[in-house]
């Protein structure tokens, strides 16, 4: 895989809709997805460090934003870009969590075409040598 993708979303549906909008794009992303933010960073102690994360803010337990902290506390995960994956269209949300370090802020689209628009944006932008 050229790109490894790690997805931290409660929801397994909105997880597997992730997945297959990857699996349209290209072949050559490897994708990785967790229900929490504690299962992220077992994740991350025990697998190669991905690319790059995408992450929902509203998630039981560790929220998205206590995980967004997190990451970019620990040494070994603050390069890691993070990239919020949520519901939310709420300005003040996108400024908080862009101040907090995310690189990128994604409204969740109700449509895998629309998904897979916004992926492939990302994915050229950001990793277009890779693909």
């Amino acid at each position: 895989m050229d790109i490894q993708i790690l997805l931290i979303d409660d929801d397994e549906d909105d997880r597997d809709f992730f997945q297959f909008a990857l699996e349209d794009i290209s072949t050559n992303i490897g994708y990785a997805g967790v229900e929490s933010g504690v299962d992220a960073f077992l994740y991350l102690e025990n697998n190669p460090l991905p690319d790059c994360i995408f992450l929902d803010l509203n998630m039981p337990g560790m929220s998205g934003r206590e995980c967004l902290a997190k990451l970019k506390s620990r040494t070994e995960y603050h390069q890691i870009p993070v990239i919020i994956f949520s519901t939310s269209s709420d300005p003040h949300d996108k400024k908080e969590t862009m101040e907090m370090g995310a690189v990128d802020f994604i409204t969740k689209p109700s449509k895998t075409s629309d998904l897979v628009k916004e992926l492939t944006n990302f994915i050229s932008h950001h990793f277009e040598q890779k693909i």
